[in-house]
């Protein structure tokens, strides 16, 4: 039986596309960028490349955090200036916490089962105000955020970090919950355990795993 819970938190706990998008045009106007879904669409095409690349090992995280903004603003011919802009967005970014219906029953469900560790790339600053401003922390055993283990998911550093600090962590008995094929699956599989899929907005076609739509049907396969 799993006992040990590795979650991911965004867009597996929180809505972060929802808080993505409020911080971002409500950055933009303050800089008196008009909201405009092209922009948004482009940033998010710019930002994914850019995570990817910091999975891969190929960009630094202080980097990435500016670039996405620069590139942004090039391509849009915005006079804004991107590190000022970057810094403005995570301020707002870490006041915009919107948890998933029903996350809290699903936490304690499993919390009752036995021991819940997030495993997240996100901001360490934004990801300690999510967690206060969702309420999680008495759920949680431990929290990983990369900025703080000094590596990145899915690395190897990453998940040997992590799992040193999980007390008579046996991999037999955990089991990781994400919503990333490229950071949490092979994050999963670096650190030996089970994977589910979290994929409430559809199962990609070409995945063949184990996958939930929702927390009912992610429980079934995180408490065998």
């Amino acid at each position: 039986m799993k006992t040990i819970f590795l979650l991911d938190m965004d867009d597996t706990l929180l809505d972060f596309p929802k808080a993505e998008r409020t911080a971002l045009f409500s950055t933009f106007a303050a800089f008196g960028i008009a909201q405009d879904e092209r922009l948004l669409s482009r940033y998010h095409v710019i930002n994914d490349g850019l995570w990817k690349a910091l999975e891969r090992g190929e960009i630094e995280r202080e980097v990435l955090k500016v670039k996405r903004f620069s590139l942004l603003f090039e391509e849009f011919a915005l006079p804004a200036d991107p590190a000022v802009v970057s810094a403005a967005y995570f301020t707002n970014m870490a006041e915009c916490c919107f948890p998933y219906e029903g996350v809290h029953s699903f936490l304690k469900t499993l919390q009752n089962a036995g021991r819940i560790y997030i495993c997240t790339n996100g901001g360490r600053k934004i990801q300690h105000r999510h967690i206060a401003l969702a309420g999680f922390a008495p759920y949680l055993e431990g929290v990983f955020i990369s900025e703080e283990l000094g590596a990145d998911k899915p690395s190897a550093e990453y998940a040997s970090r992590a799992l040193s600090r999980i007390e008579n962590f046996c991999p037999e008995n955990a089991v990781y919950l994400g919503d990333s094929l490229t950071s949490d699956k092979r994050c999963a599989e670096v650190m030996g355990v089970d994977f589910v899929l979290f994929a409430p907005r559809g199962v990609p076609a070409d995945y063949k795993g184990a996958a939930a739509r929702n927390y009912g049907e992610a429980l079934s396969f995180m408490l065998r």
